[in-house]
């Protein structure tokens, strides 16, 4: 059948298609910005109207078992491809694993998560398998190929990363895994072990494999976002200044307390009632024991007392819970308990933990940080004065983002082999924290978010489950499906 033939013969039915699909193709590539996506018309232009390639030559078989197998494999193949590009370019699902969110997102939401918010990412890593961020679900295994690699571009978006938002994005110090410890990035495992790195590749019995992952393919993590590109951010006594300006808490927001009753056990009925999780009030002993988060005080001396910020009454020392997050509206309806004595925030001492810049001594911790600025594309540093805290601060962001060679050496820097007095940033960079701020490990533990990194903004909780309950005990919170993500601050 000659091309005259083949394009005389095609229906109405398979023009309306063609142009519809052309019309796609059209707008796509300017969105996108590639004039390399055209050539899926000449795809188009065939499956609809020429048809030289055998597309669906399985119909034609006789054999009604082969027919129907393919009928399935043409199916799943359809809906993986769809599934692909809508999680690309428009919205992508997440559960909130952890309560660094707390209370304004709950462990066990399930976000829609938008892609068109901040503009969609191109795939920098193209070839994977959908839904699969980085393993493959059964089987294991990586769930996609390590090339190629394409450089990092955005779509257009309906805006940019804002104060106060949301953001769902890839873990940034996510690119170097120990697959038997994930929950904890590699380089704080580093900075724990007393041989470094070194000692975490050479115990692979304790720590596994070690395995790089490209951006796109690191673990999806969700904070607010609180300080913007070429700002300086600051926590002075647990509260938010930005260019020395106060920024008032997240309504939402929790902060670890003491409680002290009168030595009263607080039931875990009254926790519950206030939103409360288990997790939050208890804890493993010494024993690996699962008790409650609390301590008889009877046999304590008044200077411990003291130390603590508590006190006697009437020679009875009461009981104490620690660590327990709350918000300012959950400490008001505790105190107003007949039995609550005390309620006192905690605060960490310097030295307790490590805090961004991990390779730096600042003294820094959750509740006194910084002042730190946050890098800004087309701002520029120099490297005089203060050198080995900016090295400290600003290296990653350097080498590992921004993909330079980087040393420091007697006192110089050297960026790509040559010596540097300053350097000019290439991404912007945001500083996230969770809204639980004593129980949360965000910016202030592995620092600035780049840009590449942004994933997407959650607009939508389309399921809740209450991992405390069963699912005739309410595991459902019925009154937080489809409800909006944007929860303001």
């Amino acid at each position: 059948m000659t091309f005259q033939q083949r394009f005389s013969g095609a229906t109405r039915h398979q023009w309306i298609w063609f142009i519809v699909w052309v019309a796609v193709t059209v707008l796509f590539s300017i969105w996108a910005g590639s004039p390399w996506l055209l050539f899926f018309i000449v795809l188009f232009f065939d499956i609809y109207i020429t048809k030289y390639v055998p597309w669906s030559f399985w119909k034609k078989s006789k054999n009604n078992a082969f027919r129907k197998t393919m009928e399935w494999v043409d199916a799943i193949v359809f809906a993986l491809i769809a599934v692909y590009f809508i999680n690309t370019f428009f919205f992508q699902n997440y559960q909130i694993p952890s309560s660094s969110l707390e209370k304004s997102l709950l462990v066990g939401d399930f976000l829609a998560v938008s892609k068109l918010s901040y503009g969609p990412r191109a795939p920098i890593t193209p070839l994977s398998f959908p839904l699969a961020q980085h393993t493959m679900p059964v089987v294991g295994g990586k769930s996609y190929f390590e090339k190629p690699q394409w450089k990092y571009r955005r779509l257009k978006g309906f805006g940019r990363v804002q104060r106060n938002d949301i953001v769902v994005f890839n873990f940034p110090t996510g690119d170097t895994v120990a697959l038997n410890m994930q929950g904890v990035d590699f380089y704080t495992l580093s900075k724990h072990n007393p041989n470094g790195s070194t000692g975490i590749r050479s115990d692979k019995r304790s720590y596994g494999e070690i395995v790089y992952r490209p951006v796109d393919r690191r673990e999806n993590y969700v904070k607010r976002c609180i300080g913007l590109p070429g700002e300086t951010i600051e926590l002075r006594n647990d509260s938010v200044y930005i260019d020395g300006t106060l920024q008032p808490n997240p309504r939402l927001s929790q902060h670890n307390y003491m409680i002290q009753t009168d030595g009263t056990v607080i039931s875990a009925d009254v926790f519950s009632s206030m939103g409360i999780n288990k997790a939050d009030y208890f804890t493993q002993d010494s024993y690996g024991q699962v008790v409650t988060r609390s301590q008889d005080l009877t046999g304590a001396d008044s200077l411990s007392l003291a130390l603590s910020g508590l006190q006697q009454r009437d020679g009875n020392n009461g009981r104490i819970y620690y660590s327990i997050p709350l918000t300012e509206e959950m400490v008001t309806q505790l105190k107003a308990k007949p039995f609550v004595w005390d309620i006192i925030k905690e605060k960490e001492q310097p030295g307790m933990s490590y805090y961004y810049p991990l390779n730096y001594d600042t003294g820094w911790t959750r509740d006194m940080f910084g002042p730190l600025w946050i890098p800004k594309k087309g701002a520029t540093i120099t490297f005089e004065g203060d050198i080995a805290y900016k090295v400290a601060a600003y290296e990653r962001c350097i080498r590992n983002y921004e993909g330079n060679d980087f040393a420091y050496r007697d006192g110089k820097v050297y960026i790509n082999g040559q010596q540097a007095d300053s350097y000019t940033f290439r991404y912007d960079y945001y500083f996230m924290m969770g809204d639980n701020r004593h129980n949360s490990a965000d910016s202030r533990v592995w620092g600035f978010v780049p840009e590449d990194h942004i994933v997407g903004k959650p607009i939508l909780i389309w399921l809740s489950l209450e991992k405390d309950k069963g699912w005739f005990e309410g595991k459902i919170r019925w009154k937080r499906l489809f409800r909006s993500a944007k929860i303001p601050a």
